[in-house]
């Protein structure tokens, strides 16, 4: 099964307890969303939870359903997605990992 996204230790700690203390419902995943992609810009990238819906990608980390559309697979691929506290905020970043071929 092909994993685009990675996720750090911090982030699913921080994932798992949102899930279970922000009365997400049962069924639901996290889904990995890409905004723009194309031009100066480039792509932003969005955390929600949904139900996986038809034509959807999905895999699991550590038990979190990881849900995306086929078609915004080459903007994830290498993906990392961690979690940071700071004196002044705190959120999720991505973090962009160069792909190796071996």
């Amino acid at each position: 099964m092909l994993k685009p996204i990675s996720i750090t230790h911090r982030a699913v700690q921080e994932i798992k307890h949102i899930m279970t203390n922000k009365n997400i419902p049962e069924g639901y995943g996290l889904r990995v969303l890409v905004q723009g992609g194309g031009g100066c810009g480039g792509a932003k990238f969005r955390l929600g939870f949904d139900k996986l819906k038809e034509g959807d990608m999905q895999y699991e980390i550590e038990d979190i359903p990881i849900y995306y559309e086929k078609k915004q697979l080459m903007y994830l691929m290498g993906l990392e997605i961690d979690f940071e506290e700071r004196a002044d905020a705190r959120g999720f970043v991505f973090n962009p990992t160069p792909l190796t071929v071996e």
